[in-house]
Parts: C-alpha cells; structure tokens; sequence
C-alpha cells in the first residue's frame, strides 16, 4: 500500500475521522451503558425504555433528510459548530432531564446530533474532497468509529461509577465543548480541498449528471440499491443488541461473548483498510453484487448449534463485512449521483440507515416473542442478502454501464 496519499492528505483524513469518532456520544453502545440508572430513576420498564428509544431515534431519522441537506447550502465548518453545540446541549439535557418527555428530547438530540449529523457530515465531506482516492479516503475516515468503540464504553463505565449517569453526561457535554468543538475549528480553518483530487469541482454522477434529490428518488437505481445496502445496519443491529437473549438461548457465558468484540473491532479496522483501494480499483458499482455475501455468511453461522465459538466467527464475519460495507456505502452514493446535492441525496439515504438501526431490534424482538429464537431467525436474515446479492448482480452492470469515466486512484 502506497503511503504518499496518507501522509500528503492526513490533515483531511484525520477530520473525517474525529467527526466519526465524535459521533460516539450518540450511538447506541454508549447510551445503552446508562439504560439501568435511567431505568431506575424514572420507573422505566425494559420495553418502555426501549420503545422510548426507537421513537426518539426514528423522529432523529425525520429529522435528517430535511436537515441533511444543509451540507449542500452552508459550510462545513459553519454547519459543524452547529451541530455540535446542540450535541453539547443535547447532552446537558440529558444530565438534567426531570421527565420522559425532557428524557426522550435528549435522546432525540444525541441520535440526530451523534449518530445521524456528525456521520453524516464526515462522509459528505469525505466525498467531495477525495474523487479518485475516495475509497481509500473513506477506509480511514470509518477508523474513527471503532475507535470511539474501543475506548468509551470502558471509560464511560469508569466514569458513571465515579459520578453517576447525569455527573457523566455533564461531563460528555464539557468534551463536545472543550475538545472536539475547538479541534474541529483548527481543522476546518483553512476551508480548501485536497491537492490532486478534482479541484474543488463537483465530480457527476449517472449519465455524466449532478442528481437532485426529487430525482434520485424517482429513479429505478435508488430504489434497487438501498435495501440491500439496509442489511448490513438492520442484522449487525439485532444481533449486538440481542445478545443475552443468544447467550441465554445457547447457554453461553456473556462474559466470555463480550470478548468477541474486540476481535470485531480489529477485524473491521483491517477489512475497511484493505476494501479502500480495491474500491476504488475496481469500483463500488462493480462490487455490489459480492458485497453482501460476507454478512450472508456470516449471520448464517449464527444457525450452527455449538458453543461460543459459533458466537466469534459470527462477529468476525460481521466484522469483515462492516469494514467493507461501510467503506462502499461511502462512495456509492457520490459515484451513482454526483457530489453537488450529495447532502440532501446522503441525508435521505442515512436516514434509511437509522431507521434499519431503529426498527431492526423492534422487528426481531417481537419474532422472539413470536416463539422463534434469533438464531431460528438467521438463515432467513441471511437469505435476505442473497436475494439482494442477485438483485444487485442484475443492476450492477446496468449502473456500471451509466457511469462517466472514472479518474484513476493514485
């Protein structure tokens, strides 16, 4: 791997990355590990908290393809501080919540603001500064995400031990305030784009055009790709969060099982690594039709009866295809639709993914209750993405053959 593209673009590379590692005060393995003090505090059942949850996350979703698109009108430095001093009120609202109704609008505001608003805003960027190297770019844009996976639950848990749940969020809003507000302010100063990569021009997307988002919507290709690309967030989803409900069902140890997610972390950094050049080798039109096959792979070993090893090489086949996925799904968009109105084309696209996030556990969860087992449910999860896999195999070329010529990756 050549290292001249990572050292002459690192100051670029590192803000999409703290953008993503950033947004890890609003994803849902760092809000579940205060789920028990507030449970406790307002009487919360564990179906009340969930539904909860699932209703601040899908007005979040709502909220993104309107507020989106703001990545298409305002700068990104302006848009960012925005963003994140509603992210720090968000959190003081947490800290200070003294009703579900105040509770639930913290909740709102740390899924819009976390995982909807930062991510989006990183990949966006992302985008439009990196043309010919956009996979490359993207693999380490992503590297924030496992990061903040590795480091704020043990820290998180230290600290609510020392000072309680709301003592912790006053706390995360004072780092949105005190670090990541004025480390993204120096990095966004200089307001320019990368050198070799386009120009600061919108590269176009389908038919040599710039799509709006009225007219991605409308057309075939939009509505063929997304959901398949929805199975990756919906299955890695429900099977993290139903987890006991597995170790209970196969009588594993928990503890042991939560070993497995530092193997996931390292294997997705490695997969998401290796699948940016080949993105932008081969290109993400091309890749569709083999990008689902890890998951469908993976999700399908979950059906196997065993021990916990079962429970590993699930997480390490979900771990190879987030790292892939996630690098693909970065470059699809503004290689099917241009980069001019990327925001508002992306926003409509993350909400989806927010969505999948938000239904997927609701979806599974009442299967369960159903009388079928998760792991009853994995061969048709993975049956999903075959399906997917060949629907993606008849459009691929068709998308392929729409496509401009590509500039060449350094």
């Amino acid at each position: 791997m050549r290292l001249g593209f990572y050292r002459r673009n690192a100051w670029w590379l590192g803000t999409g990355a703290l953008f993503m590692f950033g947004s890890s005060f609003g994803q849902t393995y760092f809000i579940a590990l205060f789920a028990g003090g507030i449970r406790e505090e307002f009487g919360l059942s564990n179906g009340e908290w969930g539904g909860l949850y699932t209703v601040s996350t899908l007005a979040s979703a709502l909220c993104l393809i309107q507020l989106g698109r703001l990545a298409d009108t305002m700068t990104l430095a302006r848009l960012a501080r925005i963003v994140l001093l509603a992210y720090a009120v968000a959190a003081c609202a947490m800290a200070l919540s003294q009703n579900v109704v105040m509770l639930a609008l913290a909740v709102f505001g740390l899924r819009f603001c976390g995982q909807g608003m930062m991510t989006h805003l990183s990949t966006t960027a992302i985008a439009r500064w990196f043309r010919a190297n956009r996979g490359k770019a993207i693999a380490v844009a992503v590297l924030g995400f496992p990061l903040g996976e590795a480091m704020f639950p043990s820290i998180g848990v230290a600290v609510l031990g020392a000072v309680g749940w709301r003592g912790t969020w006053l706390i995360v809003a004072a780092a949105i305030l005190l670090v990541l507000l004025p480390s993204l302010h120096l990095l966004l100063r200089h307001g320019r784009t990368p050198q070799g990569e386009g120009g600061g021009t919108d590269s176009p997307g389908l038919l040599g055009r710039q799509w709006t988002r009225a007219e991605v919507v409308r057309h075939w290709s939009f509505w063929a790709v997304l959901p398949g690309l929805l199975a990756p967030p919906f299955i890695g989803t429900c099977a993290i969060f139903h987890q006991v409900h597995i170790a209970n069902v196969r009588d594993w140890d928990l503890s042991v099982m939560a070993l497995g997610f530092t193997m996931y972390a390292g294997v997705s950094v490695a997969s998401s690594l290796a699948s940016g050049p080949l993105v932008d080798r081969i290109g993400p039109t091309r890749l569709l039709p083999v990008a689902l096959l890890p998951l469908a792979a993976a999700i399908s070993i979950l059906a196997i009866p065993g021990g916990v090893e079962v429970w590993f090489a699930m997480l390490a086949g979900i771990g190879a295809s987030q790292g892939f996925t996630v690098t693909l799904l970065g470059s699809i968009w503004p290689t099917l639709y241009g980069t001019r109105w990327l925001g508002s084309v992306r926003a409509v696209a993350s909400a989806g993914m927010v969505m999948a996030t938000a239904l997927g556990p609701g979806i599974t969860g009442a299967v369960i209750d159903a009388g079928v087992p998760f792991p009853g449910q994995a061969l048709a999860l993975s049956a999903w993405c075959l399906v997917m896999a060949g629907v993606f195999t008849l459009v691929a070329p068709r998308l392929t053959a729409m496509l401009p010529a590509q500039p060449v990756a350094a």
